[in-house]
């Protein structure tokens, strides 16, 4: 008989958040804290449709999709009163600067983006380079269904079920040289369904790059998404393709992914490159790291209110330390931030 050890950064399947508890845009473009981008529980779980989650929009998702859905039941979670986001919140509150700066904006403006069809590159230090239809570049994996904390650094967060497979499949599928030490994701580049990189907001020189190093990206949590919430990925929260990395600040999990290049040097991301002393290469969420302007030691999940702020402690590595601290022993991590 096989019993299962439950780790201490599981969390259980609560109840889904009720829809009276929804903000509206309105509260939520309200809310307090300034910043910049999007960040995550190990459920190994499933999804066998989209109604197990209450006012889930969605169309009719891909062929390759609907088959390689889980079809297992929810695994074991043990973490406590941490219940799922709405669906609302989570694809009307980001992070997705290619569409627009507020908080809105993505949801607004990303239906133009077409995600069919999409190509995908596989290069540098791999035995198999490519480029791949999203329907080919799926076909070795299959989907499982993994209910992470979301932790921005602006400190906001969410808890959020996500549909993907882990990066270390398409690592062994790859086959990377022993050059390889680092991997870096590129973002679409496409000015005319993405107003924001054609605005004035001239920080960013597109298209956006975000990068880990190879150990991080085989860690068991490490995912490339396809879905959420029982469905599809909606386009802004990173269709059709996102990179999902639980321990580390939002901004990490590089979204709508045209490029994976297996590579020798650490790569340069976006915001490193625009703010190296406020954003670091490893972006672990790490409380008692502040950012330079605001405590990452609280932070406040959503949905809240000015009312009912829903404030608690944020936690060393967003709670997976007990999965991923391995991963920088000798490391100064207020260096090394």
């Amino acid at each position: 008989m096989l019993i299962k050890i439950v780790k201490t950064s599981d969390c259980h399947e609560p109840d889904v958040t009720p829809e009276s508890l929804y903000l509206s845009r309105r509260n939520l473009l309200g809310a307090t804290v300034a910043g910049l981008a999007v960040g995550a529980l190990p459920g190994w779980a499933s999804a066998e449709d989209a109604g197990r989650y209450p006012d889930v929009e969605s169309g009719k998702p891909p062929a390759w999709f609907i088959e390689k859905l889980p079809a297992t039941q929810w695994g074991a979670m043990t973490v406590k009163d941490e219940a799922i986001t709405p669906f609302k919140d989570a694809t009307h509150y980001n992070n997705f600067y290619e569409f627009g700066t507020d908080k809105g904006d993505p949801a607004a403006n990303a239906g133009a983006l077409k995600t069919e069809p999409w190509s995908v590159v596989v290069d540098g230090e791999v035995g198999k380079p490519g480029r791949y239809a999203l329907e080919d570049f799926m076909k070795p994996y299959q989907l499982e269904e993994r209910i992470y904390r979301l932790r921005c650094v602006e400190a906001w967060s969410m808890v959020i079920p996500w549909i993907g497979f882990p990066i270390s499949a398409l690592l062994k599928q790859v086959e990377p040289t022993s050059k390889a030490k680092f991997i870096r994701f590129e973002t679409l580049q496409d000015p005319q369904s993405m107003p924001g990189q054609r605005s004035g907001f001239a920080l960013i020189d597109w298209p956006y790059i975000e990068g880990l190093r190879l150990d991080e990206a085989m860690n068991p949590l490490a995912i490339l998404a396809v879905g959420m919430y029982g469905r599809e990925l909606p386009n802004q929260n990173g269709a059709p393709l996102r990179l999902v990395v639980p321990w580390k600040y939002g901004f990490k999990s590089i979204k709508s992914i045209v490029r994976i290049s297996l590579v020798s040097e650490q790569p340069k991301t976006t915001w490193q490159s625009i703010a190296a002393d406020e954003y670091g290469f490893y972006a672990n969420v790490n409380p008692t790291v502040d950012h330079p302007r605001w405590t990452q030691a609280r932070e406040r999940r959503l949905p809240n209110s000015l009312f009912k702020p829903n404030v608690r402690d944020t936690q060393m590595f967003n709670g997976y330390s007990e999965e991923v601290a391995s991963l920088y022993t000798g490391l100064d991590l207020r260096k090394n931030y």
